[in-house]
């Protein structure tokens, strides 16, 4: 049963990404997508290596211990999303926004800790997921704005 939501997730996944590139601006969505990825790969490295949490169930399990479906792949399409929906927004909707995906993303994980092996804590919590997640969304949507603020004063 968790292979077949594995499956469902990247199906959802691919869907999301579809829609999401479909408007302007594409590269900023792209460059979005890859920094988070980055960033998220990198701290979720850290986080399985020191057995905070583990992913008993996982896409190329023989090859990776952390979870490449949601470092790689979901949550940087999610922060797509964000950056999308907060592109015109000054910085208290920015971290509204911010703490709303933090909060659906951070749900999402602890039902799939309780209810799946797609995940477990061990020396892990929620708070940690949610402080994480809206660390790195922040960080990535402010380095974003800068890349902005730097573009149009060059150009």
């Amino acid at each position: 049963m968790d292979r077949i939501h594995l499956w469902g997730l990247l199906v959802v996944g691919f869907a999301l990404l579809f829609f999401s590139l479909r408007t302007p601006p594409i590269k900023d969505k792209i460059l979005v997508f890859l920094l988070k990825a980055y960033f998220s790969s990198f701290f979720g490295v850290i986080v399985v290596e020191k057995k905070f949490l583990e992913y008993p169930v996982r896409f190329l399990d023989q090859y990776f211990e952390a979870s490449i479906l949601f470092e790689y792949f979901l949550y940087p399409i999610v922060c797509v999303y964000f950056y999308q929906t907060s592109y015109h927004s000054r910085l208290p909707g920015i971290v509204g926004q911010c703490l709303l995906y933090t909060a659906a993303l951070t749900s999402v994980e602890v039902l799939y800790e309780k209810y799946t092996n797609l995940i477990e804590y061990h020396r892990w919590t929620w708070v940690h997921s949610f402080v994480t997640i809206f660390v790195l969304s922040f960080s990535v949507r402010m380095l974003m704005q800068l890349i902005h603020k730097r573009e149009q004063a060059v150009g």
